[in-house]
């Protein structure tokens, strides 16, 4: 639920996540950060009119990640302008949560997109992703995902506008191989597209080794570059809001970064925690204030006492009043 945001200059390594998250956020500019040996390197989730340029992501499982997750409030991924970016040697071994989402990313991923619509990628630089330069997929095609039906799962109107893309699908996985044998290759492609996509389209595809891009037409506009920003031109006003907005805000903004309502991510989903301490905000509170490792299935959560107590009370019992 965050709006108007700026993720700059920064260096991050070693997240069994993503180095950089955004999720559930509208006008978002993401640029002149570094990223390696993550999981996932920079992940536009839920997000709507986000701008990833002049980033530098390498040696992660998957670079860049655009998608929507099921089960989240917000059930859209629009809008998203992928451009001037080094994606390289992204051959990380996946270190992810057993289940989680990015558990799911193939290593030598350079571009994922899922379900995610009007995303346009452009001048990008991907090479040496070893298992395919960019992936475009929806949510039927998605391990350790549970359909929800409130979101459409295709990525359509896709823009695949000049990118630099050489050297990748060295050592495919083994379902992108075998589809390619359908083009007489098992080297993975520069582009692969499985499952629906409506609209889509593409610049020179004659340049880049494809599989599942034939219904692509050819893109219309050719640059994004008028287009400087989706920030707002004033910063979002602070408005006054009460205890219970406070605990609804807070759950939107730091739990579901790691637990969907009815999906398992990060941690488990919302209606497991319901159901084990039912009517005891209390209970959720002391245990999240000095986690402890339950389940050998998830991760350790990190204790979230640079919260107020008054913040985790709040969002405790929003979380048990969560219907959806």
């Amino acid at each position: 639920f965050g709006k108007n945001g700026i993720i700059e200059y920064n260096v991050l390594t070693g997240t069994e996540d993503a180095a950089i998250y955004v999720g559930m956020c509208d006008n978002v500019h993401v640029a002149h950060n570094e990223v390696f040996a993550n999981v996932a390197g920079i992940e536009i989730e839920n997000t709507r009119h986000a701008i990833v340029e002049n980033n530098y992501a390498h040696n992660n499982t998957g670079g860049i990640l655009v998608f929507i997750t099921p089960g989240l409030p917000i059930k859209t991924t629009y809008d998203v302008i992928v451009r001037d970016n080094y994606v390289v040697d992204n051959n990380h071994e996946n270190f992810g949560a057993p289940g989680s989402i990015v558990a799911g990313i193939p290593k030598g991923t350079g571009i994922l997109i899922m379900a995610g619509d009007d995303v346009t990628l452009q001048n990008n630089v991907i090479t040496g992703n070893n298992n395919a330069g960019i992936i475009i997929t929806d949510h039927g095609n998605a391990p350790n995902l549970t359909l929800d039906p409130e979101v459409e799962p295709n990525s359509d109107r896709i823009a695949i506008l000049d990118n630099l893309m050489y050297d990748n699908g060295a050592d495919p996985s083994e379902l992108v191989k075998a589809l390619m044998l359908t083009k007489m290759t098992t080297r993975g492609p520069d582009i692969i597209r499985v499952g629906e996509s409506k609209d889509s389209c593409i610049l020179n595809r004659e340049k880049y080794l494809s599989f599942g891009i034939d219904e692509f037409g050819t893109c219309a506009f050719t640059s994004t570059y008028g287009t400087k920003t989706y920030l707002l031109e004033k910063p979002v006003v602070m408005q006054a809001i009460n205890a219970e907005e406070r605990g609804k805000l807070t759950y939107y903004s730091v739990c579901t970064g790691c637990h969907a309502y009815n999906v398992r991510m990060v941690g488990p989903p919302t209606q497991e925690i319901q159901a084990l301490y039912s009517d005891n905000p209390q209970g959720i509170v002391d245990y999240i204030s000095n986690p402890t490792r339950k389940r050998a299935d998830y991760p350790e959560m990190p204790p979230q006492n640079y919260l107020s107590m008054e913040l985790r009370m709040a969002a405790a019992q929003f979380m048990l009043d969560a219907e959806q």
